[in-house]
């Protein structure tokens, strides 16, 4: 019978030990690096957030320190607005054709740029790059050099070539034709986003799965597509979907520049703009207006994760 004993090995002289920093030290580091992004987020997030909450129970005019409790008056008056809830319906509407059209055309660059075998990056580059655009500057661009009312801009001239007449694209709600300069700025600015999260989640897939598919007989192209690469960018398009409904209801820099103070074709928040600050400023009533999106959109987006399994494990889908 064998008795293996173990023996510490002491350090050579002159070998430098590790040594750990004091725990203060430690701490300190810590707060150090983390505190200025903590104050910044608390000072000009959870502060205002809070601040127009308390603003909602309150008669707010002309003043940020109001004294006279309304209670839910505020609440009550936002919800009879017709141009709040207008503008709540008709972005429903924008939300359930924006984000599903986003989806597709950000899924279809990332399949055609992970297709490529040659200047990938050149061309994620290229798709990616409007999204560094700001979205005021490009709403300057789309209003007076694509879609100028008058026949110098380059949608009249387009269509001047086959003999039609120039259209007023944003100058009056009937016909709606201001919808399509909006929702092609937008498309323009957040499709190179959305295609980098599908791009990185399609070369995740293994390539196992599409050797063992074409072994079975699968077909290259749609039959793949549907049985293998789509249930795989199911947490990604999730995501995705989440993250456009989000956007779509906090919709404003391009509205706010493209049809200035158009009474139609207002999203909520440009809405609450000029009900907070116009000429009645009336805080309380904007401030009610916020919370009413901010819990719609908490509604609309955790009915959308449930439908689409956010947040459950794989045993339970």
């Amino acid at each position: 019978m064998s008795t293996t004993t173990t023996r510490t090995v002491p350090a050579r002289a002159g070998e430098a030990r590790p040594r750990r920093r004091p725990r203060g030290t430690r701490t300190l580091s810590f707060w150090l690096f983390t505190g200025p992004f903590l104050i910044g987020l608390a000072v000009f997030v959870y502060i205002p957030i809070g601040w127009s909450l308390y603003l909602s129970f309150f008669e707010a005019r002309f003043t940020v320190t109001p004294s006279e409790f309304v209670g839910l008056g505020n609440y009550r008056e936002i919800l009879s607005d017709s141009g709040f809830m207008g503008s709540l319906g008709t972005f429903t509407v924008f939300a359930a054709f924006i984000v599903p059209t986003t989806w597709a055309l950000s899924l279809g660059l990332a399949l055609l740029v992970n297709r490529l075998r040659f200047m990938r990056a050149f061309y994620r580059s290229v798709f990616f790059l409007p999204t560094a655009c700001s979205y005021v500057a490009a709403s300057l661009i789309w209003k007076m050099s694509l879609f100028n009312g008058v026949r110098f801009g380059l949608a009249n001239t387009v269509l001047g070539l086959f003999g039609v007449d120039d259209t007023a694209w944003l100058a009056s709600p009937d016909p709606p034709w201001y919808w399509l300069v909006v929702i092609t700025a937008r498309l323009w600015l957040q499709s190179g986003f959305y295609m980098i999260l599908f791009l990185a989640a399609l070369q995740n897939i293994p390539r196992e799965l599409y050797e063992a598919a074409a072994i079975d007989g699968a077909r290259p192209g749609w039959q793949t597509f549907r049985h293998i690469t789509l249930p795989q960018l199911r947490a990604t398009s999730t995501a995705v979907i989440l993250l456009l409904l989000v956007a779509a209801y906090q919709a404003f820099d391009e509205f706010f520049n493209l049809l200035s103070k158009t009474t139609w074709g207002r999203p909520p928040l440009v809405e609450l703009y000029y009900t907070a600050l116009g000429q009645d400023q009336n805080y309380g009533k904007g401030s009610a207006g916020a919370v009413v999106l901010t819990v719609l959109i908490c509604v609309v987006t955790l009915f959308q994760g449930r439908i689409m399994g956010f947040g459950r494990g794989e045993e339970s889908k």
